[in-house]
């Protein structure tokens, strides 16, 4: 089972920005409902693409620096990074289709 890290403001540039491999990085926070709802989604893509796809999850609140950062306003907000770089960005809950194909279009 592929595990999904948690990142904070300390470890983001180091997890996400370096990373070898294309990150879905959620950004969650504890009175969200969505976030709650596409938990289970992330868990499946995390185990599905084990090895060329890292699934990490920051929350917004407490990781203010990194939320103001990439400008996230709501939340879920997830983005794909890939080479250091945003290649991709959903807000709010979606279908588990609505990832995938974040994650493609991010090449």
């Amino acid at each position: 089972m592929a595990a999904i890290a948690d990142v904070t403001d300390q470890s983001f540039d180091q997890e996400v920005l370096a990373s070898d491999i294309p990150v879905l990085v959620d950004f969650w926070g504890d009175a969200c409902p969505a976030c709650r709802r596409i938990s289970p989604i992330l868990q499946e893509l995390a185990e599905e693409r084990a090895g060329s796809l890292k699934v990490v999850k920051i929350h917004a609140a407490e990781n203010a620096a990194t939320s103001a950062r990439f400008g996230v306003m709501s939340m879920p907000t997830v983005f794909v990074f890939s080479g250091g770089a945003v290649r991709g960005q959903l807000v709010g809950a979606r279908p588990k289709q609505a990832f995938e194909e974040l994650i493609e279009a991010a090449g």
